[in-house]
């Protein structure tokens, strides 16, 4: 009797050790899981980061090459115009705007450097059948010359046509001789407008040729590309035109 329970003893206790085994085997597999699950999220976790920065830099590329793409094709859409369009107008001092206004900033008797002379006079077409406008500016005497009897300015003035615009000029005016002063920007129809003028002295200060060489436009009115009468020191705008007349003029000329 106490061998056998002895012996039920013993296998009582062998069955207690192997379900402490199986319990402890049980508790390291799920700490296993658990912890390979945590890992694994871990893992994910980086390489869902990882997946979201590259997506995100490929998005920026592909973004910033959308933006030049769009901007070069622009540019190469619409290219500015080369084609030159000459205009002709004759400036013409009418002894009725208080212009020029000579401004002897130097303190001399004579003609000198830093002396300044603000014009404002009337712009007619060049058949001189249409009265367009006025020009309005600035001209900074640099030398005197007195073996020509003239003067060097360096001018900055524009050319005022109503409802069509400006153009604005800039550089050498000699009183002696012709020049070609920089076309260097406008407005309305002139917007973009490039180029060069040349101006004729046909009395000065009183009648001046212009013929403008311009480009970096559309074509312009007809109604400022006309045929001009020769310049000469003898020339006059027609009695319509000097009277502005609406026949005579074009729309809201600049007075």
């Amino acid at each position: 009797m106490a061998f056998a329970g002895s012996f039920v003893a013993s296998k009582s206790i062998s069955s207690a050790i192997r379900a402490f085994d199986s319990r402890s085997s049980l508790s390291s597999s799920q700490t296993q899981k658990l912890l390979g699950f945590k890992t694994f999220n871990s893992s994910s976790s980086g390489f869902l980061r990882s997946v979201s920065t590259h997506q995100n830099l490929l998005t920026q590329r592909s973004t910033t090459r959308s933006f030049f793409s769009k901007k070069e094709n622009h540019t190469d859409s619409s290219p500015r115009p080369t084609k030159v369009q000459e205009l002709s107008v004759y400036e013409l001092n009418e002894r009725d705007r208080g212009s020029p206004a000579y401004l002897r900033l130097s303190q001399k008797q004579e003609n000198s450097l830093g002396d300044l002379v603000p014009f404002s006079n009337k712009v007619y077409s060049g058949d001189l059948q249409k009265r367009l406008g006025i020009t309005s500016g600035l001209c900074i005497l640099i030398q005197h010359v007195p073996e020509k009897k003239g003067d060097r300015y360096e001018a900055i003035y524009s050319f005022y046509f109503g409802d069509y615009g400006h153009i604005s000029v800039q550089g050498p005016y000699l009183t002696y001789e012709d020049t070609h002063l920089a076309v260097t920007g406008g407005s309305g129809v002139f917007e973009g407008v490039y180029g060069q003028v040349k101006l004729q002295q046909l009395i000065f200060p009183f009648k001046l040729f212009y013929t403008f060489y311009l480009k970096g436009i559309p074509d312009l009115p007809a109604e400022l590309l006309t045929k001009p009468v020769p310049p000469s020191p003898t020339v006059e705008p027609s009695p319509a035109a000097k009277a502005a007349e609406p026949h005579a003029s074009i729309p809201n000329f600049t007075n």
